[in-house]
């Protein structure tokens, strides 16, 4: 499908989101709700949905090209530490995104310089996600992000001007997140309370200064309990939605958003962009529930990486009492050398009318790239047809009875995938410690030994110099293999 032809906002609008739907019922706080969110010079985004998150500036595995031919994509996550390489300070070079030539179709630099298709929403935040923790903690005036030289320090006033020069259509001013705490575990009340302050500071200096006219502010709304935070929710309810200077939300845990919704409701009337980084669908219809509007995922990126072929439909087919169904199919596995099927019987996107399950086995066991693209184009469709399932249901008044259905019908976590990964982006894995020194790596060594070892010897020819390596140590001669 080409998104291209589908209406796009007229350029002198500003941004609009409004609420058509809603599973509100009383006596509740928080439902799910069907809205519609238009920019300028944008495809109109009908929310629940998803945007795209790039990585070093584009899609893994697609081209603009084919994101426009092949996926129903309307955002796209871009982070600042992807472009940059030192800190912006008395740079005499700087990074060559910043001065990226425009053009009617690539109207800004960030578009220029990405190649981003004119139809997408363009959202600019300062770390990747999930973000490489950091061993380094933030400072009263800066942020920790990791560049292709290490990590560096982000200055509020160095991201405010990097937005203002890039133009995106939506920023997520800085926050101060725990980038340096382990997976799952939650800052103590004292560094909570820190976040919220410097937080609130940092939004304060934000909106004192200028902007360009053309790009959005999400706030960002801290993953710490609502009592510590109040204060600066209050704030942003009460000084910038009156202003018109905050345009939305950008939440890093939705579990908070009922407490929004009872203590400050007129911040749910803002989109609410989820930056929690859910692991399977399960999560998301449970934020969704909550009222969360627009999701960044980059598990679609995670799932094609190791192979896998999303395999779920919402609503979920009829339960016959059987073993729940799989959220996702492992294309590695030898299986499916012989599946002449395509990927999903219920999908219409390119891969599954074009190709089948055999060819892109092949393609992984080969480790050609065509084999991840493919994925990328299946997963994203099948993440579309998802959200736009969603949005009937809550139209219709189903979803709470889809949702405990989809729970019944489909297994609670995604497959892990046995197969090779493609080559790993270079900030992958890095500063998480542990993982290669145990020897789990995901991929196997590209290159070896030529010799076999055994035993921590290695057999040597009838020569001068393996005789010699033999009286080292380190081989055997095997008589009759030399000269």
């Amino acid at each position: 499908m080409t998104v291209d032809t589908e209406p796009q906002e007229p350029e002198s609008t500003a941004m609009r989101f409004e609420v058509v739907s809603s599973a509100l019922k009383e006596g509740t706080a928080a439902a799910a709700r069907v809205g519609r969110l238009a920019l300028p010079g944008r495809r109109p985004i009908d929310t629940p949905n998803f945007i795209a998150v790039t990585s070093r500036g584009t899609l893994p595995h697609v081209t603009p090209d084919n994101i426009s031919k092949h996926l129903q994509v309307s955002g796209a996550y871009f982070s600042l530490e992807d472009f940059v390489e030192k800190s912006q300070q008395n740079l005499s070079r700087p990074p060559p995104i910043f001065s990226a030539p425009t053009s009617t179709n690539h109207p800004t630099p960030l578009y220029s310089f990405t190649g981003t298709p004119s139809h997408i929403t363009t959202i600019l935040a300062a770390r990747r996600l999930p973000a490489v923790p950091s061993p380094i903690g933030n400072s009263t005036k800066s942020i920790s992000v990791f560049t292709n030289t290490g990590f560096q320090n982000l200055s509020t006033t160095d991201y405010l001007s990097a937005a203002s020069t890039l133009e995106p259509d939506i920023t997520i001013p800085l926050a101060d997140l725990t980038n340096n705490s382990p997976p799952g575990t939650s800052p103590t009340s004292k560094r909570a309370l820190r976040m919220a302050e410097r937080t609130d500071e940092w939004i304060a200096d934000w909106f004192s200064s200028p902007l360009s006219t053309s790009t959005s502010t999400f706030a960002p709304v801290l993953p710490i309990p609502y009592p510590i935070q109040w204060e600066y929710l209050s704030r942003l309810a009460e000084d910038y939605i009156p202003s018109s200077q905050l345009s939305g939300l950008a939440v890093h845990d939705p579990d908070i958003i009922p407490d929004l919704a009872t203590h400050q409701p007129s911040l749910l009337s803002l989109p609410l962009l989820s930056l929690s980084n859910p692991s399977n669908p399960h999560l998301i219809l449970r934020h969704i529930a909550h009222g969360t509007d627009l999701f960044a995922l980059p598990l679609i990126n995670a799932v094609s990486d190791a192979g896998l072929a999303l395999n779920f439909t919402f609503p979920a087919p009829p339960s016959s009492g059987s073993p729940p169904l799989p959220l996702a199919v492992d294309l590695s596995l030898p299986s499916f050398s012989t599946s002449v099927t395509p990927l999903s019987k219920s999908c219409t996107c390119y891969a599954c009318k074009s190709h089948h399950k055999s060819y892109i086995h092949h393609l992984l066991q080969a480790r050609e790239m065509l084999g991840w693209t493919l994925l990328q184009i299946h997963n994203h469709a099948t993440m579309s047809a998802f959200f736009g399932g969603i949005q009937r249901s809550i139209k219709d008044a189903t979803f709470e009875d889809e949702r405990l259905s989809f729970s019944r019908a489909y297994d609670s976590e995604m497959p892990a995938g046995v197969g090779e990964r493609p080559r790993m982006r270079g900030y992958q894995y890095k500063s998480q410690g542990g993982e290669e020194n145990a020897g789990k790596k995901k991929n196997k060594p590209a290159w070896q030994k030529e010799l076999a070892v055994e035993d921590d010897k290695v057999e040597v020819p009838e020569t001068d110099g393996g005789r010699e390596l033999q009286e080292k140590g380190v081989g055997e001669v095997v008589k009759g293999s030399g000269r």
